[in-house]
């Protein structure tokens, strides 16, 4: 098989001649260029294409999730794979929904970076433990509730005092329309009564 084709973006020499000194000692691996910075990256790659680019992600000039996003909508076929010191919300997401196939950190021993290179060249995820549980947290936080127009129009009528009654007969609605919008906005927010529903609404800045 041929070797697969890695372009190692950092702005540290040091940490790019180690990451150098990992692979090129493999004959799986073949290092075809280094880049200190995203716009970096972008020029090596239109001279030459690579199969996985290990990214950097904080950056002079161009940082790692803007180059990202380039590289996939550029070039589809070049994985990404991030590297780097770390682990934060602010990091993990943005790199992800930029298309980062995986996310390791630089305290990862040579093996896992070899595998996680092999990982991203084959199409598969592969994250650090501490990234996947920061994912595996967002998927379990409960989705963000999204009112419709008229449910947050009959609840602003509730926040501002009208009865269901009232309330329908300024939207022009029957009073059951009405009852049926309220349980619909309880499911959402996940609250039983109209005023736990005007107090959620408010601080989730549902009713500005």
């Amino acid at each position: 098989m041929s070797p697969i084709k890695i372009l190692i973006v950092d702005d540290h020499p040091i940490v790019r001649d180690g990451l150098h000194g990992v692979f090129a000692s493999d004959a799986s691996f073949e290092v075809v260029g280094e880049a200190g910075n995203g716009i970096e990256a972008l020029r090596r790659l239109e001279q030459e294409l690579v199969d996985v680019v290990l990214m950097d992600l904080r950056m002079p000039e161009m940082g790692g999730v803007e180059a990202i996003g380039a590289i996939r909508e550029r070039w589809p076929s070049v994985r990404a794979l991030v590297l780097t010191t770390f682990d934060t919300d602010s990091d993990v997401l943005p790199a992800i929904e930029a298309g980062a196939i995986g996310y390791l950190l630089k305290d990862s021993s040579a093996a896992e970076l070899k595998e996680g290179v092999r990982a991203a060249y084959a199409g598969r995820p592969m994250l650090a433990p501490s990234v996947a549980g920061r994912l595996m947290g967002q998927v379990g936080k409960p989705a963000a509730a999204t009112l419709s127009p008229r449910e947050t129009e009959v609840l602003r009528l509730i926040a501002d005092g009208s009865t269901n009654r009232q309330a329908a007969e300024k939207l022009y609605i029957g009073e059951t329309t009405i009852k049926t919008h309220l349980l619909h906005v309880y499911e959402k927010l996940g609250v039983r009564d109209r005023a736990a529903a005007v107090g959620e609404a408010y601080k989730r800045g549902l009713l500005g």
